[in-house]
């Protein structure tokens, strides 16, 4: 019998100095920043598309989602690609670390820290801070996902 705890393994990425991590499960890849091409009628979440090997890939704005500044993004930030439970999303960060594993059982849920933080599936304790691990379907409300499937489907119709 095996006594080694379970690790999740997360990409780790920064925002204004302070690092959040996605599941590995749901990062397909890390890019190079891109300019989007507008996105009419889209929720203003929604900073554009992309154009990801041939796939239209809306590209969401975690900033104002955590609260953050508005930033302009540059050649030297990164785009995580990943994957939410209905659609692919292009998510700008400001730097991205790579992947670290985090014993699961060293995750506090959000709640006891920060009730009602809701976006948060969990936070790491760091020797040097902590990591807030993000689930992606809870990034958009319904009708932000509504909104953005109806700006979608207008570009392609």
């Amino acid at each position: 019998m095996s006594t080694e705890a379970s690790a999740l393994q997360v990409v780790v990425f920064v925002l204004d100095g302070q690092r959040y991590a996605f599941p590995l499960a749901t990062v397909q890849q890390v890019l190079p920043m891109v300019a989007p091409a507008p996105l009419p009628e889209a929720p203003p979440i929604a900073l554009g598309v992309i154009n990801l090997h041939g796939l239209i890939v809306p590209m969401l704005d975690i900033r104002r989602r955590l609260g953050l500044p508005p930033r302009e993004y540059g050649p030297a930030d990164r785009l995580v690609v990943a994957r939410s439970s209905r659609r692919l999303l292009a998510i700008p960060v400001d730097e991205a670390l790579g992947v670290t594993e985090v014993m699961m059982d060293s995750i506090v849920p959000p709640e006891t820290i920060f009730p009602g933080i809701g976006r948060v599936a969990g936070v790491a304790p760091l020797a040097d801070g902590l990591l807030f691990i993000h689930d992606l379907d809870s990034f958009l409300s319904l009708d932000e996902e509504q909104g953005l499937t109806s700006a979608l489907e207008a570009q392609q119709g």
